[in-house]
């Protein structure tokens, strides 16, 4: 299923390949100066090692014991690529990693999948290399898999399933393994991929840095009577000449910025209009997302009061967020600024949470929403995005990507500085 973003990006996207030359047409000769200075950063993303890999697995198992968890099944997405390696697209057919509390695990492939399933994986097990199971067109993979489980002592017991698997791959495990309770293996996969390690949080500070340059050169780049995905082309080329494959793929102009996801109104640059740049780049895995709201043009006082009660707001975030405080009061501390300042109450102008935790995933865990009473812990990284929306005439959104420290909590970029200079440095 498509998410919103993509969603919208794609409505966009019968016209992307005139982008580019559009682009060209609506720039003078000398636009390119804003990309001259890009150099590509790649060199500086190192990859997840295969001891790495093993490290998130004995972690799991520690959570394993502590949640009385038997096992876990991990099946396509990013939880697989976590903890294996392995990157697989989804289909009908099961494609699973079963990781027990005890001993190594093992894998559950279509045969003529197996070469490749061997080449992704990263971890190999002690003795036996890289366990995979593999079961023929007319075989039943859920057997398969239930046979691995008792050879594993798992035949009875609690089994977790990875919050994405699918129903029909669970509805086939609980038919052959009748006498394996299934639950939730959110507390293993969540509490392993919440905190970051020191090389995860250097790549999302790449993500982070990579996508801040792209979009400043792309604002430089901005003419009169450009259009979103005129816009998004840019940004695609500034993103992939600093090394990354990314882009400001929603782009939102005049009063479509009154919609936090975007609208299908045609839309162009024009004198006095406000601009919303929302998107991010990929780095070995991890994701940035990043928001930057300007002006084209002078802005007005009412645009400036929302900007300024945005940017207060998001520093508020920022000065609360620390170990031990609970994911509910970071986005209590941002929506206090936006009520005392006149756009409140609740939801009524800061229509969507402060905040998501970001890695692997966009979003993910954990969520900086009301009632969240998720205790931040050091390592932690989310999204810091309140915004104000103004049906009907424009919205201000700004983003960075934050980092719970040991003594509070810090961007990876530095904050918009104004309307009119959004990426100067405060």
């Amino acid at each position: 299923m498509l998410t919103r973003r993509q969603f919208l990006g794609s409505t966009t996207a019968t016209t992307a390949m005139l982008g580019v030359a559009a682009c060209s047409r609506a720039m003078p000769a000398n636009t390119e100066a804003p990309f001259a200075h890009l150099v590509s950063r790649a060199n500086e993303a190192t990859p997840i090692s295969a001891e790495e890999y093993a490290a998130r697995q004995q972690r799991a198992r520690e959570l394993m014991h502590e949640q009385g968890l038997d096992a876990i099944i991990v099946a396509e997405g990013t939880s697989l690529t976590y903890f294996s390696g392995a990157k697989w697209w989804g289909s009908e057919r099961l494609f699973a990693m079963v990781l027990p509390a005890k001993g190594e695990p093992f894998y559950v492939c279509p045969a003529f999948e197996e070469a490749r399933a061997r080449e992704q994986v990263k971890v190999t097990g002690a003795t036996t290399g890289v366990d995979v199971r593999t079961w023929q067109e007319d075989q039943s993979p859920y057997a398969i898999l239930a046979q691995g489980l008792r050879e594993r002592g798992v035949a009875t017991g609690r089994v977790g399933l990875e919050e994405n698997v699918r129903f029909v791959f669970a509805d086939g495990i609980a038919h052959s393994a009748p006498q394996v309770r299934l639950t939730a293996a959110t507390a293993v996969t969540a509490g392993c991929r919440m905190v970051k390690s020191a090389h995860e949080l250097a790549l999302m500070r790449l993500a982070s840095e990579v996508t801040l340059a792209a979009y400043e050169a792309t604002w430089k780049s901005l003419r009169h009577g450009m259009t979103p995905s005129e816009i998004t082309a840019l940004s695609k080329q500034a993103h992939a000449a600093l090394g990354f494959e990314g882009a400001a793929d929603l782009v939102l102009i005049g009063a479509a910025s009154s919609f936090p996801h975007g609208s299908v109104q045609a839309t162009h640059v024009e004198e006095g209009t406000i601009v919303l740049f929302d998107g991010g780049c990929t780095v070995e895995g991890y994701k940035s997302d990043l928001s930057r709201t300007f002006v084209i043009g002078k802005a007005t006082d009412r645009m400036h009061l929302v900007f300024d009660t945005v940017k207060k707001a998001q520093s508020a975030a920022l000065a609360a967020a620390r170990p031990g405080v609970t994911c509910g009061d970071i986005d209590a501390a941002a929506r206090a600024v936006v009520d005392a300042a006149g756009f409140g109450p609740h939801y009524a102008h800061f229509t969507h949470r402060v905040g998501h935790g970001m890695g692997m995933d966009g979003h993910e865990w954990p969520y900086l929403v009301r009632g969240n009473t998720q205790v931040l812990a050091a390592g932690m990284t989310t999204s810091n995005e309140p915004g104000i929306y103004l049906a009907g005439q424009f919205g201000v959104r700004l983003e960075d990507d934050m980092v719970i420290t040991d003594s509070g909590a810090a961007l990876f970029t530095p904050q918009s500085h104004s309307l009119e200079l959004p990426f100067a440095r405060d």
